[in-house]
């Protein structure tokens, strides 16, 4: 019987399954309404042996040998269909029944493919398993959350990314630093990388282990695109504004040779945001040698340069006078804008893949890999003299006001005339931030050149003094924060089918990560060279050379000199995934585990003049993980689904989490462990041609989670060692916060659903409810950078029950989209978004808060109440938004044309905050209870708004 074939958007559902395969493969294709779909193409990917649809839709392939296949279906004004199918030596015809071609919609929609039979047929029989994932298809939901609310930061479940794989051609491109994926190492190269296969949330995937965010696995074979020339051009508001393509490649020569090259560019001589630029390339080389049937190799050159600058976060009290787009890095230089914080970056990646069919059961995929290059990002650093920044707390009329308040409250001395001065000061401040004066709102690049340049006997005489020194010492300069890393992969992916219901899977992977960062001069901003001392020196420890290296007699520093830090971060990691799919009756199951092991160091390249364990090579850190993943589907009929997804493993800390101040020393995290997660989900899946509904319940724990934050603190009272043996207290420094023992819970419910009520029109909707906590009050560390010592406990922060940040807990989105005949659509969703808050700052809720720093008792008078107050949860607006978007394709013999164009953001809305911290600048509750009650605190929370309503407006032409 032939089975029908319906497109879906499935969650990542149905894994990989087996088919019955013969030497002769064929299908009818058909549109949503049942009519044959003539002349679309069929390419048999890693074969020469592609096909055209006859007139009623039906197309094969003869001779195929037993082996997994893919094809790829494409067609003017369709979708791209990607379908995977197994042929088995024991069959002579294999039928994959009708497939149906839906009408585009936009670049984001693709399809997952899945038997469809009605339940109408056997059950029993093995041609009813599910068929796998195809491509980079999603249900509604996923699509609707990555596309629509993702613009807005909303992060399905409340995951972040660091619990995720994604995987470039068999390998892991995730930093062992952070655990985050650098994603400007592709960026602009949408053509390439636009396919991936996903396995979203904890669900198991066939190529890694992943995590709770899900596998993303993009593979770049050259002989996979489309044969010839593909142009783009966009045009945006957003981060950049125009977006320039082109695309060749070659196809299979007979020779068994391919090739695919790429270059785009993304620019903006200003973006949305003030005073930001953008200018991006993306370049790829793939080349693919066909050696036999069973053979394939292929070379991947990926390299993006780009440099581009980025904007501030702020105050209330700073939107308020400069709105949303108000971006405090940047100032008029020679009649130019200029920017203080600009990344710049080239980190090229070079693989080699092989793929080789061992036999008629088995395959194997070996990769590897090599990553280097450099990421500087720079920003303004100062010596000796407060900060340059314009929303400095001290900049603000904030400041003024709130000196007023404070001494009027608190000091007997003050005047009438100081009165007068700082209420002059204010008005002074409010005028020029109100009308936007650049030399106020603004960094005052000329000023600082000034400063710099200008004769100063006495500070020349010091300088002269302490360091032996000539010249005039720059005390503000510009500084580059480097990463030079070489990261070396590797990793093999091995198929082995038992018959057409079982297929067994290995995965082994290698990783050796190198990273160096340091310091280094960028512009002296007009002086002649500044010192590599720290500040803080006679507080930290007096009669000390202060000296941040030690080993280096020289403290001058020059233009391209390394300063402040420098060391190395070392990681090797290696992982064992093996994996069983099989069917049985109506249930399909997966099962993946993991076996996994790294070992962590840091190397100090400088000698602090605090810390003996700056330098030098730390000791290793090593940690076994193990984890196990699972997925049953049981198939109610060919329409209906149960599908539950269960994990539990433990992840090693990343690096920046196990040495928790690598710049001045090697001290670890003194409750470091592995991080370990469980995570369950239940989902309840209806498919059919009409109506596609996923409903799911979730829960994921974690425990043993590390959380670092570096920042400065008023009243921090660390205690210092001095040289004498006595012990003094640091009241202020930048100072490394350490939660450790974080246990969360994230807990919801989920539902997408597409229903078409007639075939050109399509309405959809998601709904999303969370409950995102924190589960116990997690132990809580300071290091400060100019104490000497190691590690100060602050005991408990008290944030049990508190709702986490980061992403909106609730969800709605409503939306429809109508596709016409004549080959243009249009589309348009709303979407709301509640129940959003900051993270609550660990420091502010420990006993330190509270307590007296004289008597080591609770502040006088300072109630329960008072402290519930202080610090409540800082919840953020809710908000809606309606986007749409349309498009139209043509056909102009073998010329493809494709216009698309969205909106996002119509009504525009600039007072939904995306995200924010709160400020921990003030430490202790009386000083902190001042800021908070005054009419503009000076050290409220620091936010991100939305940037607006925003186009993207795109032009793709195939020739």
């Amino acid at each position: 019987m032939i089975k029908k074939l319906s497109l879906v958007s499935l969650f990542t559902l149905l894994p990989a399954s087996y088919y019955f395969a013969q030497t002769t493969v064929s299908a009818y294709l058909k549109d949503a309404e049942g009519k044959p779909v003539e002349r679309a193409e069929v390419d048999l990917k890693g074969s020469e042996n592609d096909v055209t649809a006859d007139k009623i839709g039906y197309f094969q392939f003869v001779d195929l040998k037993p082996g997994h296949y893919q094809i790829v279906i494409t067609k003017p004004n369709y979708e791209t269909k990607v379908m995977e199918f197994d042929v088995m030596d024991s069959e002579k015809k294999k039928d994959l029944g009708i497939i149906t071609l839906y009408s585009s919609l936009t670049s984001a929609d693709q399809g997952l493919a899945i038997i469809d039979n009605g339940g109408d047929s056997d059950e029993s029989s093995s041609q009813v398993s599910t068929v796998g994932l195809l491509q980079s298809s999603q249900d509604v939901f996923s699509r609707i959350a990555a596309f629509d609310l993702g613009f807005y930061w909303f992060r399905p479940r409340g995951i972040d990314g660091r619990s995720g794989e994604t995987m470039m051609n068999g390998v892991s491109m995730v930093k062992s630093d952070n655990g985050n994926v650098d994603f400007s190492n592709w960026g602009g190269l949408n053509e390439i990388t636009r396919y991936p296969e996903i396995a979203s949330n904890h669900s198991p995937s066939e190529y890694a282990f992943g995590g709770n965010s899900g596998v993303i696995y993009k593979n770049t074979k050259a002989s996979e695109y489309r044969k010839g020339f593909q142009f783009t051009q966009s045009l945006t508001n957003r981060n950049y504004r125009n977006r320039t393509s082109l695309r060749y490649t070659s196809g299979m020569s007979k020779s068994g040779w391919a090739f695919t090259v790429m270059g785009a560019r993304r620019w903006a001589e200003e973006g949305i945001q003030e005073g930001t630029f953008y200018d991006a390339y993306g370049t790829y080389l793939g080349v693919e040698k066909k050696f036999s049937d069973k053979h394939t190799m292929t070379f991947n050159f990926i390299g993006s340069p780009y440099r581009r600058s980025t904007a501030s976060p702020s105050t209330q009290e700073v939107y308020d006078y400069r709105g949303v787009h108000y971006n405090s890095y940047w100032g008029w230089q020679d009649g130019e804008k200029r920017s203080e914080r600009v990344r710049k970056g080239f980190q090229p990646i070079f693989q080699l893949q092989d793929f080789w069919k061992i036999n008629k059961k088995s395959n194997l995929w070996t990769t590897v890999s090599y990553q280097l290059g450099k990421d500087k990002g720079s920003r303004l650093d100062w010596n000796g003299v407060t900060n340059p920044s314009p929303t400095y707390y001290r900049n603000l009329p904030s400041y003024s006001i709130n000196s007023i308040i404070y001494n009027a409250t608190n000091n007997p001395q003050f005047t009438p005339d100081q009165f007068t001065t700082l209420i002059d000061d204010y008005n002074t401040k409010l005028n020029a931030w109100v009308s936007g004066d650049p030399n106020v709102t603004q960094i005052n690049w000329n000023r600082l050149y000034d400063n710099n340049r200008k004769y100063d006997q006495n500070r020349r005489d010091e300088t002269l003094r302490l360091y032996g020194l000539t010249g005039n010492r720059s005390l503000v300069y510009l500084v580059n924060d480097v990463s030079d890393d070489k990261i070396f992969n590797a990793g093999t992916h091995y198929t082995y089918n038992f018959n057409d219901r079982t297929k067994f899977i290995l995965n082994v992977s290698y990783q050796n990560y190198r990273s160096e960062l340091y310091r280094e001069m960028k512009d002296l901003l007009g002086g002649d060279f500044a010192v590599n001392v720290d500040p803080f020196k006679e507080t930290a420890k007096p009669g000390s050379s202060g000296s941040y290296n030690t080993l280096n007699p020289n403290f001058q520093v020059n233009v391209g000199d390394r300063m402040t830090y420098n060391y190395i971060l070392r990681r090797q990691e290696a992982k064992v995934n093996p994996g069983l799919k099989f069917s049985t009756g109506n249930f399909d199951v997966f099962v993946s585990a993991l076996a996994g092991y790294s070992s962590s160091n840091r190397e100090g390249l400088f000698k602090h003049y605090l810390y003996e364990n700056s330098y030098g090579k730390s000791k290793d850190y090593n940690f076994w993980n193990f984890g196990l993943k699972g997925q049953v589907i049981y198939r109610i009929n060919g329409r209906n689904f149960l599908v539950y997804n269960g994990a539990v493993y433990n992840q090693a800390p990343f690096l920046e989490d196990l040495f928790i101040n690598p710049r001045v020393n090697s001290l670890v995290n003194p409750n470091i462990r592995s991080t370990v997660y469980t995570a369950n989900d239940l989902s309840y899946v209806v498919s059919t041609p009409f109506l596609k509904v996923r409903a799911t319940g979730y829960l994921v724990d974690t425990q043993n989670e590390t959380n670092v934050q570096r920042f400065f603190a008023d009243g921090i009272q660390l205690n210092n060692t001095n040289p004498d043996g006595s012990v003094s207290q640091v009241q202020s420094a930048f100072v490394t916060q350490v939660m450790s023992n974080v246990e969360k819970r994230n807990m919801g419910a989920e539902l997408g659903v597409d229903v078409k009520v007639l075939p050109t029109l399509s309405l959809q909707g998601l709904a999303s409810y969370g409950q995102f906590v924190y589960r116990n009050n997690p132990d809580v560390y300071l290091v400060s950078d100019a104490s000497g010592s190691n590690v100060t406990s602050f005991g408990k922060a008290y944030i049990k029950n508190y709702k986490q940040g980061g992403t909106p807990q609730q969800a709605f989105s409503l939306g429809f989209r109508y596709n016409s005949p004549k080959y243009w659509w249009v589309g348009a969703n709303w979407n709301y978004l509640d129940d959003n808050y900051l993270d609550p700052a660990p420091a502010l809720r420990t006993n330190n808060f509270i307590q007296n720093a004289y008597s080591s008792t609770p502040y006088l008078g300072l109630t329960e109440d008072d402290v519930r107050g202080l610090l409540k949860p800082v919840k953020l607006p809710s908000a809606f938004f309606l986007n749409a978007n349309v498009g139209k394709s043509f056909v102009f013999g073998k010329y493809y044309l494709l216009i698309t164009a969205s909106v996002n953001n119509i009504l525009d809305n600039k007072k939904y905050i995306t995200g924010g911290f709160e400020q921990t600048r003030e430490t202790k509750a009386i000083d902190f209870a001042t800021d908070y009650y005054s009419p503009t605190p000076s050290f409220g929370p620091k936010y991100w708004y939305t940037q607006g309503r925003s186009y993207f407006v795109n032009l793709q032409f195939r020739f």
